[in-house]
């Protein structure tokens, strides 16, 4: 067997990313025999097609995993986040899941997930220090 090494690389390529999440995901789909994976990315754009805001996340034994919602600055408090966020749980529901999951941070919008029906079901305290992360799941079935 060849030798190995472990290499501090910061901003890996996009081969290399999709190497080590193909193998966490091939595991995944081998221990549960669950293999039916679906991206569910929804993009705001402007009139003009500038990106102004998105909700990254896929849908995989049966929940929602949302990573990432973003509304731009001047886009907020226009609803454009609920809808991001009804437009992701319409995809799961379709896609036969019964919940979705998602983390945020105390500085960033517990407040919003929990009045669109998320409830904590973790916390990580001085995560970052003086901050708490939180982790919310709603039921959608």
């Amino acid at each position: 067997m060849d030798e190995a090494r472990i290499v501090f690389e910061p901003f890996v390529d996009e081969a290399v990313r999709q190497f080590i999440v193909g193998g966490v995901d091939n595991f995944n789909i081998a221990a549960t025999g669950i293999s039916n994976w679906s991206p569910a990315n929804f993009v705001l754009r402007a009139d003009g097609g500038e990106v102004v805001g998105g909700l990254l996340a896929f849908a995989w034994g049966g929940w929602l995993q949302i990573s990432h919602l973003w509304v731009a600055e001047s886009r907020r408090a226009q609803g454009w986040g609920a809808r991001l966020l009804a437009a992701a749980e319409a995809f799961a529901r379709d896609h036969g899941c019964v919940g979705a999951a998602l983390d945020t941070f105390s500085f960033q919008a517990r407040p919003f997930y929990e009045r669109h029906g998320y409830v904590v079901v973790g916390e990580m305290a001085d995560f970052p220090p003086g901050h708490s992360r939180y982790f919310l799941q709603k039921r959608l079935d």
